[in-house]
């Protein structure tokens, strides 16, 4: 493996470029696909829920709900067997797959609750920047079968399917597929902030 490729290096080359305010455990968040062959303890997820669980939320509903597999486990299998190929190739190596689900109603009034994946996305990110600070990582991904998931688990339809996210410790990117690979070791990329902060539609904001 080449020395550019170490995960030492990759980990470095993933922390965001110092923004002037921005909180160095925000930079410091990206989403690798490769995970080392080391366990996520109960202590530590139990840390990264309880972030999870003072996230902001719409009536301080708390809509979210997280089913959590560790491999080896029945609820790991569900969520993996549900998972698209592409996702399966990559996700095997992480020991953590947790399922978010935003509940669609709010509990007391029974009326839509327009917010609730929002508010679920919220307490997802709370989650990842705990998993940073205590050097773990997140791989959040969409590629999953909607339905077969939802059957495999009973999920109720007053419930939405976020998103399924990996945890675990960061392993070695030698060990993906050479597609993958060249995502793994390459610079992260975001917009400018004035293709997305707007004073009006589409007219930057003057920051």
């Amino acid at each position: 493996m080449p020395p550019t490729s170490s995960p030492e290096v990759i980990e470095k080359l993933k922390h965001a470029p110092d923004v002037a305010g921005a909180e160095d455990l925000i930079l410091r968040r990206w989403s690798p696909r490769a995970y080392a062959d080391k366990e996520v303890t109960a202590e530590e997820l139990k840390r990264l829920f309880e972030a999870a669980r003072w996230a902001a939320s719409s009536s301080n509903e708390q809509p979210w709900r997280f089913l959590v597999g560790r491999r080896g486990d029945e609820t790991y299998q569900k969520i993996f067997n549900a998972l698209v190929e592409f996702n399966q190739t990559w996700a095997k190596s992480a020991p953590v797959l947790v399922l978010s689900v935003g509940k669609k109603t709010f509990t007391q009034k029974g009326t839509p609750n327009r917010y609730g994946l929002h508010d679920t996305g919220a307490a997802m990110a709370n989650l990842a920047l705990q998993a940073t600070a205590d050097g773990l990582h997140t791989h959040s991904m969409a590629g999953f079968d909607n339905e077969q998931m939802r059957a495999s688990f009973g999920i109720p339809s007053d419930y939405e399917l976020g998103a399924v996210t990996a945890i675990g410790y960061f392993g070695d990117p030698a060990s993906l597929p050479e597609h993958l690979h060249k995502m793994e070791v390459s610079p992260r990329q975001r917009k400018p902030l004035e293709e997305f902060v707007f004073s009006a539609w589409e007219q930057p904001a003057q920051l």
